[in-house]
Parts: C-alpha cells; sequence; structure tokens
C-alpha cells in the first residue's frame, strides 16, 4: 500500500480500537442451547448458485434468502421438527421436513428445476434464466435495487458496462463518440451516483469529475449489475440518484469447472475498419485439507481494440439572439479517427477454512486507451450570419492528436465469520484509478497564407441551421492557402486513490413472536485526487510551413467537402522549441484529500407480512484542498490551501409489505450526501486583465455538500417465468445544488469585472414515476413458448434555481437538473428455443439539460435532443457448449445532436454510422 494510504491507519486508531473491542465482545458472548440451519440453493442442471431464492420456516414465520453463492442461514432456531419451503420464480417451490436438535447445524440443501412442463433451462442460461436471476434479486432485497446477470448482459450487443446498464428502469447514458460512457440513474447526473466493485467504493479516472466512466469495465468480466435506489444505513451514503455494484466472477457462482471463451470481430460503418475482441474466463472448485470444494479460484481476461470514428459540424452556442433572427457567429467542421484499446483482468480467491469462516480476495484490474486524432476547419464570420449569407470569414484548420490512458484497480480482502449469536463481516479495501495523458499535439493551428490569400479571409456561406452544411471557394480547401502558426503541446496526469477499512456485525434476535435482526458497523475510508497539467506552446518554426509539407490524404467527411488531413507526426518534427505555458500549467493543478469515518446502526423486524427496516448512518468528513493561483499580469504564481470539516446524521425508514408471494409494496425514505465535483472544489484561480478590465475564474472549495431527502413508494408483481409488473414513484429533495455564475462587482469582488465561480444554491426538486413490465409467453403451444417481451419508461420533472447578479440584485431563473431526461424507456422483443436466442431491443431517452453557458440568459442553454438507439443480437447454439452470435448496434444510424435555444439551432451534430459483430464462444458449466 502506497504512502498515501498509510495514514489511513494512523488516523484511525481510534477507529481500529473500537473495531477489535466489538469483535472480542462479539467472540466472547455466551452460546445459547439453540440450533443452527445452513443450506444452499442451486439449479439442479449444472450446479448454479441462485441468489435471491426466498426460504423459510413455515412454523415460525422467518424468512431467510440465499447470498449470491447460494448460501442462506438461520441461527437461534429452538430445537424441533420444521418445514422448510423455497421459493424461486422460475422454479418448482420444494418444502422439506428437518429436525433441529441443540447446539448443532441442520444442513438442508435444496436443488431447483425449472417450472414443470417448461423449457428445461429456464432457470441456468438464456435470456429467461437472466431475468429470473435478476428479478429474484429484487423482489428478496430489503431495498429498492434493480439487478442484472451475466446471462442478460451477455444477450445484449453491449461494449461495456455502462450500456449493460442502460436497459435497466430508471437507467440512461451519456455516450461518447457513439459509446457508453457514464451512467444516469433516476435523472441524477453520473457525478451523484456511485459506483462500487465487488462492494468496494471505485474512485473515478477523470480529472474534473466525480462519475466514474464505466466504458473503462469491459462486460465480459461481469456476474452481475446491481443498482440500489434506496439506500440502507450500512451502505455509503454518497449517491443522490443510486449506487451501481458490479460484480466480477466468483468460483462459487458454479459447482465445479466452469470456463468461456469468446473470439469476435467487428466492422464499424462510418470507417470501414475491423475490429477485435477476446475474451476469457474460468473457474474451479478445489479441496484443502480434509474439507471437500473449499477453495475456489476465478479469473478472467478481455482485450479488444475498434477502430472507429466519427463526422460533426458544430457551432457550440456561438449564435447571436439578440435580434429577431438567430445569426451565426462561429462553427466547425470535425472529423475524429479514433482508436480505444479496452483490456480487463479479475482474479478472486475463495476459502473456507472452517464451516463457520469464509475469506475472499477479490480483484479487478481495467485499462482503456483511447487515441484520438481530430482534424477542425474552424471559421469564424466577421459578422453574425444568417442562412444563405455569403460574408467574409476568418478560417483556421487544426490537428489534436492525443493519447489518453484511463485504469482501474479495486482489491479486497475480507471474510465473514459466524458466531453462535452474530455474524460478522470484514474487509480491507484499495481502490484507484487514473488517466494519464502524455505529451501530446493540443492543438495545432493553420492560418490563412498571406502570401496566398491577399486579405486573409474567405467568403463562405452555410445552409441548414441544424445539420449545417458549408460552401466556400476551392481555395478553402487547398492545403497551399494555409500555413504553420502555432503548436500547443500538452500532458495530463490524473491519480485518485482510496483505502478503506469496514467492520459490521449482525445479530437474528426474536421480539415477542417476531423474527428481527440488529446490525451496527463503522468503517473509515480515505480518498486523495491529484491532478497535474503542463502545457507549452511553439510559435516559432524553421523552414516552409505550407500546410502542402503537412498534409496528407484528402479527409473522408460524409457531411460534405472537407480538405486534406493533417500529418502529426510532420508537425512534431518542425517544432524546434517550446515555451511553458506557465498560467494554464498553473491553475489546472490540485491535490484535494477527503477523509470519511462513519457508523451506523440499524434494526430489522417481520410482523406478520410486514418487514420493517430502519436506522441511522453518521458520517464525518475532512476536506484539505491545495492549489495555485495566477496572476497574468504580474505573472506571479501563489500556493492557495483550504481545510474544512462536515458531519451529517442520515436516518432512514424500509418498508416492503407482501400481499402474498407474488405481489409487495414497497415504501422508503432515505437520505444521502454528495460533495461537489473536484473542477467545483479545485482551488485553482485565474487573475487576468483584458483592456483595464480585471477577470477572474476560480473554483471555490468552500462549496457545502449536496445533501438529499429521498421518498419512493412502489407495488412489485411477479405473476410468473421472467415475468414482472412494477411501478414505483419517487421524490428528492435536494438542497445545496451546485452552479457557476458570476459574482464579479459584488461584495468581496468589487474589483473584478468578472468572477466565474460556483456557488451553492437553493432547494432543487425532482420528482418521477418507474414503470417496468417483462413476460415469457409460456401459456402459448410450441414454438410461440419461448416468446419474450421486456418494456420499461421512466417519466421525471425537476428543477433547481441558479442566478447571477444584475446592477447588484440577485436575479433567480428555474432549470431542470442538467443531465435529467424527463423520459427515457427501453423495449425489447426477444426469442428464444433450445438452440436459438434472438433479441431486438430499442433505448430512448428525451432531450436533456446538457450546459448553462450563461447563467443569466436561458437562449445559450445547451440540450441533448431525443435519441433512440435499435440494437439486435442473435444466438445459435451449434452445440450445448460452442455459441455462435451476430450483433448490430445503432442499426437506424443515430446522429448526437445537441442545440440552444431551439432545436434547430446547433450546438453540435455527430454522425456515427452503424457497428456490426459476428463471433464464437466456447463454453463449459
Amino acid at each position: 500500500m502506497n504512502k498515501k494510504s498509510n495514514h489511513l491507519f494512523k488516523k484511525g486508531s481510534l477507529f481500529k480500537k473500537s473495531c477489535l473491542a466489538l469483535v472480542i465482545a462479539g467472540m466472547s458472548l455466551p452460546a445459547f442451547a439453540d440450533g443452527r440451519i445452513e443450506g444452499q440453493v442451486s439449479a439442479t442442471e449444472k450446479g448454479i448458485a441462485l441468489e435471491g431464492a426466498k426460504v423459510r420456516i413455515k412454523e415460525l414465520k422467518r424468512e431467510a434468502t440465499s447470498q449470491r453463492d447460494g448460501r442462506f442461514i438461520f441461527v437461534d432456531v429452538k430445537p424441533g421438527e420444521y418445514t422448510l419451503e423455497t421459493s424461486y420464480i422460475g422454479a418448482d417451490n420444494i418444502s422439506r421436513r428437518i429436525t433441529v436438535t441443540d447446539l448443532k447445524t441442520t444442513r438442508a440443501n435444496f436443488q431447483l428445476q425449472g417450472v414443470s412442463g417448461l423449457v428445461e433451462n429456464v432457470i441456468v442460461i438464456g435470456q429467461a434464466a437472466g431475468m429470473n436471476k435478476a428479478l429474484n434479486k429484487q423482489r428478496s432485497a430489503d431495498n429498492i435495487i434493480t439487478s442484472v446477470s451475466a446471462d442478460a448482459i451477455g444477450q445484449f450487443p453491449d461494449t461495456n458496462v455502462s450500456e449493460s446498464l442502460q436497459r435497466l428502469p430508471g437507467l440512461s447514458i451519456e455516450r461518447d463518440q457513439g459509446e457508453g460512457r457514464y451512467v444516469r440513474v433516476r435523472g441524477m447526473s453520473p457525478d451523484y451516483n456511485a459506483v462500487t466493485i465487488n462492494g468496494v467504493g471505485v474512485p473515478g479516472p477523470d480529472a474534473d469529475r466525480r462519475a466514474v466512466a464505466l466504458d473503462v469495465i469491459p462486460s465480459d468480466l461481469l456476474e452481475n449489475l446491481t443498482v440500489t435506489k434506496s439506500l440502507t444505513p450500512d451502505m455509503d451514503a454518497n449517491s443522490l440518484g443510486g449506487s451501481i455494484d458490479v460484480q466480477s466472477l466468483s468460483a462459487f457462482d458454479r459447482d465445479g469447472f466452469f470456463y468461456q471463451f469468446t473470439a469476435e470481430g467487428s466492422f464499424d460503418e462510418n470507417t470501414e475498419e475491423y475490429s477485435p475482441k477476446l475474451a476469457a474466463t474460468a473457474s474451479n472448485q478445489f479441496s484443502l485439507g480434509n474439507s471437500e470444494k473449499n477453495l475456489g479460484v476465478a479469473f478472467g481476461v478481455s482485450s479488444f481494440k475498434r477502430e472507429f470514428g466519427s463526422d460533426n459540424v458544430e457551432t457550440g452556442g456561438a449564435w447571436d439572439f439578440d435580434e429577431d433572427e438567430a445569426r451565426l457567429e462561429e462553427m466547425e467542421q470535425r472529423d475524429y479517427r479514433i482508436t480505444r484499446e479496452r483490456s480487463g483482468l479479475t482474479f478472486n480467491l475463495d476459502y473456507k477454512p472452517t464451516e463457520d469462516t469464509d475469506l475472499y480476495w477479490r480483484n479487478l484490474y481495467s485499462e482503456y486507451t483511447d487515441a484520438e486524432i481530430r482534424l477542425a476547419n474552424v471559421i469564424e464570420f466577421d459578422e453574425a450570419a444568417s442562412a444563405g449569407d455569403t460574408l467574409v470569414a476568418e478560417v483556421q484548420r487544426e490537428l489534436k492528436d492525443r493519447t489518453e490512458t484511463q485504469k482501474i484497480l479495486s482489491s479486497a480482502l475480507g471474510g465473514q465469520t459466524r458466531l453462535d449469536k452474530w455474524i460478522v463481516d470484514y474487509r480491507v479495501a484499495y481502490s484507484e484509478s487514473s488517466e494519464d495523458e502524455p505529451q501530446n499535439i493540443a492543438g495545432a493551428v493553420f492560418t490563412i497564407d498571406d502570401d496566398v490569400i491577399a486579405d486573409e479571409v474567405f467568403e463562405l456561406a452555410f445552409n441548414n441551421t441544424k445539420k449545417i452544411g458549408l460552401s466556400a471557394p476551392a481555395e478553402y480547401y487547398q492545403a497551399s492557402s494555409y500555413k504553420l502558426d502555432e503548436v500547443e503541446l500538452g500532458s495530463t496526469n490524473t491519480n485518485d486513490d482510496s483505502a478503506a477499512v469496514n467492520v459490521d456485525f449482525t445479530r437474528e434476535l426474536e421480539l415477542g413472536v417476531n423474527p428481527a435482526q440488529l446490525k451496527f458497523g463503522a468503517k473509515h475510508q480515505t480518498r486523495n485526487k491529484e491532478n497535474d497539467i503542463n502545457l507549452w506552446v511553439a510559435e516559432d518554426f524553421a523552414g516552409d510551413t505550407s500546410l502542402t509539407n503537412f498534409s496528407g490524404a484528402a479527409v473522408d467527411y460524409t457531411l460534405g467537402q472537407f480538405g486534406p488531413s493533417i500529418d502529426s507526426r510532420a508537425v512534431k518534427n518542425a517544432i524546434n522549441d517550446a515555451e511553458v505555458d506557465a498560467e494554464e500549467s498553473a491553475i489546472g493543478d490540485y491535490d484535494i484529500s477527503e477523509d470519511t469515518s462513519a457508523a451506523y446502526l440499524m434494526g430489522r423486524i417481520d410482523i406478520n407480512a410486514w418487514r420493517l427496516l430502519t436506522g441511522v448512518r453518521y458520517e464525518k468528513t475532512d476536506f484539505s484542498a491545495s492549489g495555485f493561483s495566477f496572476n497574468a499580469e504580474s505573472e506571479t504564481e501563489t500556493a492557495q490551501q483550504f481545510e474544512n470539516s462536515d458531519d451529517y446524521f442520515l436516518p432512514a425508514l424500509h418498508i416492503r409489505y407482501s400481499i402474498d408471494d407474488k405481489t409487495q409494496v414497497r415504501a422508503a425514505w432515505t437520505n444521502s450526501v454528495v460533495r461537489p465535483g473536484f473542477a467545483q472544489l479545485s482551488p485553482g484561480r485565474l487573475i487576468e486583465e483584458d483592456d483595464g478590465d480585471i477577470e477572474a475564474e476560480f473554483g471555490n472549495p468552500e462549496l457545502k455538500s449536496l445533501e438529499a431527502s429521498n421518498i419512493d413508494l412502489g407495488i412489485e408483481h411477479y405473476p410468473g417465468v421472467a415475468s414482472v409488473i412494477s411501478a414505483f414513484i419517487f421524490y428528492k429533495e435536494i438542497e445545496n445544488f451546485a452552479y457557476q455564475t458570476d459574482l464579479g462587482g459584488t461584495a468581496g469582488y468589487e474589483q473584478f469585472n468578472k468572477a466565474l465561480t460556483f456557488v451553492n444554491g437553493a432547494t432543487a426538486e425532482l420528482t418521477g414515476i418507474e414503470l417496468a413490465a417483462s413476460k415469457q409467453f409460456t401459456q402459448l403451444p410450441a414454438p410461440w413458448d419461448g416468446l419474450l417481451i421486456g418494456a420499461n419508461a421512466t417519466l421525471v420533472d425537476s428543477t433547481a434555481e441558479i442566478g447571477g447578479y444584475e446592477d447588484g440584485d440577485f436575479v433567480a431563473r428555474d432549470i431542470p437538473l442538467p443531465s435529467q431526461s424527463d423520459r427515457s424507456a427501453n423495449l425489447m422483443l426477444g426469442y428464444e428455443s433450445d438452440r436459438i436466442s434472438m433479441r431486438v431491443s430499442a433505448n430512448y431517452k428525451s432531450n436533456y439539460l446538457l450546459e448553462v453557458l450563461e447563467p443569466m440568459d436561458a437562449n445559450y442553454d445547451t440540450y441533448v435532443d431525443d435519441q433512440v438507439q435499435l440494437d439486435f443480437s442473435l444466438r445459435y447454439f451449434l452445440t450445448d457448449s460452442i455459441k455462435l452470435h451476430f450483433e448490430a448496434l445503432n442499426l437506424t444510424d443515430e446522429v448526437y445532436y445537441s442545440y440552444v435555444n431551439k432545436p434547430q439551432y446547433n450546438a453540435q451534430y455527430e454522425r456515427y454510422g452503424a457497428t456490426y459483430k459476428l463471433g464464437v464462444t466456447f463454453m463449459q458449466f
């Protein structure tokens, strides 16, 4: 463990002593003359462990839920004869008589099979099996969750974790170059959601955001994805929308030896490039000592290299709306060529040294390299232009060539020990994420050559204010018209690491005749994020600097004519010397630390058909930030240092009422807290003078955390195999919503004409309804009994107040929460039989606010337009162990389009085309 995380144990010495005292107290409790029931629930075929099965002691009205390895446990069971009953969606129920004796553990294993008369493997593999696994986990949870299993992930043509999650109710994604990257839960920005890997919190690799870019993690290495929408007190409280847990493979997910190997090739329609992919996972169980199958080893590896691209035309919102007709001031044509390599490795050990102790070591490493070459034609009109006008414009040709590598590492060592009355869970974990951009061409600028074009301008015209087309003279497209003017080089390194230790104690008991549970625990976590930016500028070049000497083949640009490409190696070779840009290199650097100590107490009780869970969590966060202030006028750099501390009491109440075994009502009241983004908290400050006006731009380390009070109410009905009907309403009240504004001229900033920073706003609110339904038509005659239909929709409305100062008075206006779509939906049509499985899926999300360009002027709010993506997947089993698959993504060639003011005014229009995949999988259960 590195030096940054060593202070976890120094600062947490009191915490360590408290944990040790709790362990000793728990182990010293006297034994009672009651018995215990333990067992495992698995599928008859393939021996796959089944999570989420309900197991009941009929006479005592006690209920336990099978965990990930299928294990269930009852403690403090008085001696006698009892009836155990199982309940699992998609399988026949089983009843069994058992006898419990004093101080003994009675073992009762259940092997379930699909509902009589239906497809044999309905709970093992395939679409229905995947849906069943997720629905059982959802049904048995104490709180509100949504889940997707590896079987279901494999049925969709999804490249990474974020794309797998977009299919779930209440979730949508933000894409980068057509690929899913960030996940939104119930309309909340990705920065307000937590991500864990095997239960361990993961820091984000991006310099400015808390959001974890889930496109870094390959979907091939996963076993389950679980989204928690209502937090319980034993969970970290750092999510406003939801908490996403990524679970990797475990050897105890299946009985015995398992392997799966996939080879795939894909074709990108836009660039006509082919890309390879390989993935393999395997697990097995071994016997150590006198125990049988008590050691489990699982590993997985994945490698995917994709070459693709996009074509873009954008304005960045540079429209003049002061007159009756909107006029364009600036625009860009862009061509992207991208190579993305996504690789991952997981290695997990599970060891059961005794019947009462389970130990584990879980590791997941993923690496994502994005090599991007961006060519741009940058056009600035001398006067704001209307469509069809021919006006004078300055033009620049630009090149950006950078390679960015993001890495995520998660490692956790822990276990569970079951004492007579107590269950003790313990874990030490370390996570790290990073983003590294070695020195690259951040921007090579070619301006009009005055030896060729005397006036250094062109007469240009554009048409269509949405998908903008350009009319230009022949000289505009010729390399000889331009010369190299400036090259900016840049490098960035961001590192975010976290270390945590936690211990939890659980005690099953009875209050009168009602089964109950008491749970409490503590956790200490440290987090440190560093960002280092370096920029250089080169302006003087030797030799002939005509673009002719740097140009290549004509760019294949589907949105019109573009001109020649630019050779980045030739640009680098032309650089003789570069000076450090002290201003930009200073203000982007920061070092931020957040140390959080937490403790919780919660209890649960079953009263007839009611299950009540309540408790409170306490969290205290110590925050420190250091960075630099740069005065551009005096060219002086000053160190900045900030420290503060906050603590929170976060109560929660969860209610579940079971109308019958298929129908239940849920309600929850929870509270959560999230720190502002790192760009918002950064202590970096820039002060500069422009024509006598002093302007400043800076972060605000003194921002308060966002606090949310959440209410959920819903009903779930599980009518049969792979089937559910559910409806939930939810409400969130968020305090201290953070946004950017101008404080220039206000108290404390009187000398500044402009002072851009971040402030906390008034309360923001979000209200929504979440609907989901799926059904397998098992009642139809063959072959129609393999038909599946699934659909979900989320309707959300939100409002947040932002504002600024005019003539010294604060003026406010309302906006929707950024990154929140009012409507999102999924529709899936599937079919499966013994040999074939196919699925057509459509994903929709309505427009959402991307960015507020001017806090005081709604005309310049930037929105992303509605998007609908249609995908298709087909799987065919040549044998029980060999599977072919074909996938098609973005069949309708959906574009990314953002706009300002009204949908007809372009901010960005980007086209990707479709992608096709063909592959084969070899597997053994």
